[in-house]
């Protein structure tokens, strides 16, 4: 008996194996699958990430990890069944680079372009009618002539908007939920690097009841500091700044100064809550670098951009530094925490 079952066991033991053999066999035939459903020849892409200088940047590692993972998750294997060439344009959306990056993007022909930021998709778009141009991190499309409607695009332009225009009123619900005695805030950014500003004002002036709203426009780090000293010389103030090349660019500052003059601010900046930001409300960067793969995939496979509706984020993160806040001597509401999505200690 027990050599039967010995023998029994080796048996079944054999059988594990090879079904074992055949899930490690299929496991690595599932990139072969997936690119059998993508067409024989190669294709060609470019991505031009607007808001790097170079691929050493860590705002570049940010973009290109999730873009990678996406790509590979969609069956696109880069340099397998399609080659990908990147430009950069630059951490302050260097017009000069960021246009240059462009033409050498269109002058490869490639079959769709990803282009992040702005400055990046008018870049590309001034220099290509036919080529299909996806974005992400893009604020008012219609407005800037990219597409005729968020539904139906219309041309050779689709993408992912950075987040609805409403959301400066979500700002300002947030800052007057932080600070309930708050009287009056600034709301930052610079018009020359910002034109979609002002539909991010008119919501937060919607939201402000009777909270004053002062437009504080700043150029440089030295305008910031005064903007900032200003508004704190009056007690109950706060701060909203606006995402935009220059405050991304000047994050650090803008994060610092706050702490300096105990200012609370909102400030959504990508990276401001990691590096110590009192509260953030915005979208989730992985998956607004995602979502735009699908429509890729679906153009690498002969879907054309004008018939691909422009879409925006489906989560937004509520964002909270205690730290911070105990900093500059502020007790966050409880309530307010409770519906916080992530919390410093």
């Amino acid at each position: 008996m027990h050599t039967v079952g010995l023998t029994g066991s080796w048996v079944h033991l054999a059988m594990k194996r090879r079904e074992f053999i055949t899930l490690v066999g299929g496991a690595a035939a599932l990139p072969f699958a997936a690119r059998a459903q993508h067409p024989e020849k190669k294709r060609r892409m470019g991505v031009l990430v607007g808001l790097a200088a170079s691929a050493s940047d860590p705002v570049a590692d940010g973009f290109l990890r999730p873009f990678r993972d996406a790509m590979l998750r969609a069956g696109w294997i880069e340099s397998d069944n399609i080659d990908i060439d990147y430009r950069f344009g630059g951490p302050l959306a260097d017009l000069t680079k960021t246009n240059t990056s462009a033409a050498e993007l269109i002058a490869l022909q490639p079959d769709v372009i990803y282009a992040q930021g702005l400055p990046a998709t008018l870049a590309v778009r001034r220099e290509t009618k036919t080529i299909p141009i996806v974005f992400t991190q893009v604020a008012d499309p219609v407005g800037f002539g990219l597409v005729e409607s968020l539904g139906r695009p219309g041309g050779n332009v689709t993408g992912f908007v950075v987040w609805d225009l409403s959301i400066g009123g979500k700002w300002m619900q947030y800052l007057r939920e932080l600070v309930p005695d708050v009287t009056h805030v600034g709301v930052l950014c610079n018009p020359d690097t910002a034109p979609y500003a002002p539909p991010l004002l008119a919501s937060a002036r919607a939201a402000a009841g009777n909270v004053q709203v002062i437009e504080t426009y700043c150029r440089n780090d030295s305008e910031v500091e005064a903007a900032l000293s200003s508004l704190s010389q009056e007690p109950h103030g706060g701060l909203i700044v606006i995402p935009e090349p220059f405050t991304n660019a000047h994050r650090d500052q803008i994060i610092a100064q706050c702490a300096r003059f105990r200012l609370p601010a909102v400030n959504p900046l990508v990276g401001a809550f990691e590096r110590g930001a009192l509260l953030s409300y915005t979208f989730e960067l992985d998956q607004l670098i995602r979502q735009p793969i699908g429509y890729i995939d679906r153009i690498l496979k002969g879907a054309s951009p004008k018939d691909l509706p422009v879409q925006a984020p489906t989560k937004y993160t509520l964002a909270i530094n205690l730290k911070a806040a105990k900093a500059i001597g502020l007790d966050v509401p409880p309530m307010l925490l409770t519906f916080a999505d992530q919390v410093i200690e």
